[in-house]
């Protein structure tokens, strides 16, 4: 036991350059990045495009509202096809599927084909959306089991998916208003091809199809019915309801940014804002990830999202492009804390078995709370300008806020105790050494 305690005092902060040595990690982190890239483009992509080709945000936020829907409710069966079959099984098909489904929806936009079309060309977009995030979390977690770098990892990886949206947003704006309304959505499904089958044929790190099985058994601490879903957890549907406020926040911003710089008449600017808001959110995620917290996780999610709710609530009454890079800054700061600390949270609360499609549930709420967001903001915009949109990230996050405060037993991690009882803990100095 005296072992244990120092070994856990001696690692009570593992750093980045500690965990970026683990062995394999840069084989799936550079292709994994090149092929998330296009998640953060696909939605402001949509939106450029079909406004310009329609005329109307509110067209344009209901599209990609359909394509958020669509991802948020056939990521999780993706997660848990990954988990079943593995990684490379489902990401190769899914990846072909995805890069002809933007084909298809960008080709009816421009030959102004009608809106239902475009509907029915944004389902399979949005369903075979490639769950690269979570795919890598659950490379680290196969990698990481039972060591103190599984925070690090989390915080590693909400960086990761931040920067994506620092460069997503602005290299699709680019795109969009430099080259071409289609070429941002063009762009996307190149990403998407050539990274996802770069990312798919790295099987060495992949989970083998019987890790979570045998962690399972290892650890002895999940039933076979706790297997089926990660939903069926009551801390799983708690993240869920709160990472739709996240959602929220992205969708309202992108639509309002976009809506905003229209209106003063400077629409290159809204890559920057967006940019901004993005920045704060990376940022913010790289400092969360190197302090050594006193403070518990369920505190921190709440705190994060209270800050979260009160910057939101600020958007609406701005009419400067300085000031509203300034609060969308800030903004993005409050982002990254609630980000990363949900994630975390799910290692405690989900068995091995179903962590894939946990990652997935919680990445599809943030799907589905952005497809919402652009639609109602994008209706609010058409109909009382820009400055009405921005009420959607406040709707949001005052929502999620109430839950969590609501329901924050359910963040307990139930098998904590359990898990000492048998021994696991003592996997830990092992681990590590």
């Amino acid at each position: 036991m005296a072992s244990t305690v120092t070994t856990s005092d001696a690692v009570k902060r593992p750093g980045y350059g500690q965990l970026l040595r683990t062995p394999g990690a840069w084989s799936f982190l550079l292709p994994g990045f090149a092929a998330r890239q296009p998640f953060a483009m696909l939605t402001i992509g949509i939106v450029l495009l079909v406004q310009h080709t329609t005329g109307s945000y509110g067209s344009a936020g209901a599209v990609a509202a359909f394509t958020g829907v669509s991802m948020a409710l056939f990521a999780p069966q993706s997660g848990k096809l990954a988990d079943r079959f593995g990684q490379r099984a489902v990401l190769v098909p899914g990846v072909v599927v995805h890069t002809a489904s933007v084909t298809a929806l960008t080709a009816l936009a421009l030959a102004d084909a009608p809106l239902w079309a475009l509907f029915a060309a944004a389902v399979p977009t949005g369903a075979s959306v490639p769950q690269v995030g979570p795919m890598v979390r659950a490379r680290w977690a196969a990698r990481l089991e039972g060591s103190p770098l599984m925070s690090t990892a989390a915080a590693f990886e909400s960086v990761t998916d931040e920067f994506t949206f620092v460069v997503g947003p602005v290299l699709a704006t680019a795109l969009c208003t430099g080259v071409h309304p289609a070429a941002g959505l063009i762009a996307e499904a190149s990403l998407t091809l050539a990274g996802g089958l770069l990312f798919a044929a790295q099987r060495r790190t992949q989970p083998p199809h019987g890790f979570a099985a045998a962690g399972d058994a290892e650890g002895g601490t999940h039933a076979r019915g706790e297997r089926a879903s990660a939903l069926s957890i009551p801390g799983v549907r708690v993240l869920a309801v709160a990472f739709l406020g996240i959602g929220s926040v992205f969708g309202g911003m992108q639509v309002s940014l976009t809506a905003f710089t229209e209106e003063i008449g400077n629409p290159g600017a809204n890559g920057l804002l967006y940019g901004l808001f993005a920045a704060g959110n990376m940022l913010a995620g790289i400092a969360v990830g190197a302090i050594a917290w006193k403070i518990g996780p369920r505190r921190r999610l709440i705190a994060g999202y209270a800050a979260l709710t009160v910057a939101a609530s600020l958007l609406w009454s701005v009419h400067s492009v300085v000031l509203l890079g300034a609060l969308g800054l800030v903004v993005g700061l409050c982002i990254a804390p609630a980000l990363i600390t949900g994630y975390t949270l799910v290692e405690t609360l989900v068995p091995a078995s179903a962590r894939t499609e946990a990652f997935t549930w919680l990445t599809g709420a943030v799907a589905l709370g952005q497809a919402a967001a652009v639609t109602v903001a994008g209706r609010l915009a058409d109909g009382y300008g820009a400055s009405a949109g921005f009420l959607v990230p406040l709707g949001g996050t005052a929502l999620a806020l109430v839950t969590l405060v609501a329901l924050r037993s359910h963040l307990a991690p139930r098998t904590a105790a359990r898990t000492v009882a048998r021994g696991v803990g003592h996997r830990v100095p092992v681990t590590v050494d």
